[in-house]
């Protein structure tokens, strides 16, 4: 496969306090790219590569998954289509068993041309991304799926920080579950998140617990012009 800083601009962000480690990177994917990827995936993901309607879909959920090999193999110094992934009930990747000393834990997102990948030693970890953008039916979504609290919130921000405070409230939700491996299977109403735009990223309840207390801790970031992000964190297991 291409070397990584052939294919995107990539872009470090560590959180040394703990040991977060994110990887951003921003390119179009080509049939090439995609072909060369392909060669460092298992089986099971080709097969589920497979089942994509759309060519684009496909090309970048391949190319992803081959640079987090890549990133992976370089973290735990092996070849990127010797490391060895599991999934979890819901869904979420991680390294197999005979890896597990390594302590190393992952994550990713990806949204349009725009892919995070979040890695830490220790931790559980989620992340999620999203482009900023006006959508007709968020009030209705925000309705449905955020908590009281976070309605109350949203409701309250001016029309056009509306977009900006829906997306921040989206992706920590996301990865809040992304982290604890739950999926959407998780209700969303069991915890609030901060979602005003200037205000820092915090989870602030999870079900009775208030969020200085809940074993978490978020972090906000802008990965590219017009996308928001979120990263959230374990504490040390």
């Amino acid at each position: 496969m291409v070397p990584l800083t052939t294919l995107a601009r990539a872009a470090t962000a560590s959180y040394p306090a703990e040991a977060i480690d994110v990887v951003v990177m921003r390119a179009a994917v080509g049939r090439e790219d995609a072909r060369a990827a392909a060669a460092l995936l298992s089986d099971p993901e080709r097969q589920r590569a497979s089942r994509f309607v759309f060519d684009r879909d496909r090309d970048r959920f391949i190319v992803a998954r081959g640079r987090l090999r890549q990133l992976l193999g370089a973290r735990l110094g092996t070849r990127p289509e010797s490391v060895d992934l599991v999934y979890g009930a819901r869904g979420k990747p991680v390294l197999a068993s005979w890896l597990a000393d390594s302590e190393l834990r992952f994550n990713l997102s990806h949204c349009d041309d725009v892919t995070l990948y979040a890695f830490s030693r220790g931790h559980e970890i989620g992340i999620d991304v999203e482009a900023v953008r006006v959508m007709p039916d968020a009030d209705a979504i925000a309705a449905r799926f955020f908590s009281h609290r976070e309605q109350q919130a949203y409701r309250a921000l001016e029309r056009r920080d509306r977009p900006l405070g829906f997306f921040q409230c989206w992706t920590r939700k996301e990865a809040f579950i992304k982290a604890i491996g739950d999926g959407l299977s998780y209700p969303l109403d069991r915890f609030d998140v901060s979602l005003t735009p200037g205000e820092p990223a915090k989870i602030l309840r999870v079900e009775d617990t208030p969020g200085d207390s809940c074993g978490w801790r978020m972090e906000s970031l802008s990965p590219a012009p017009g996308f928001v992000a979120a990263v959230v964190i374990g504490e040390r297991e």
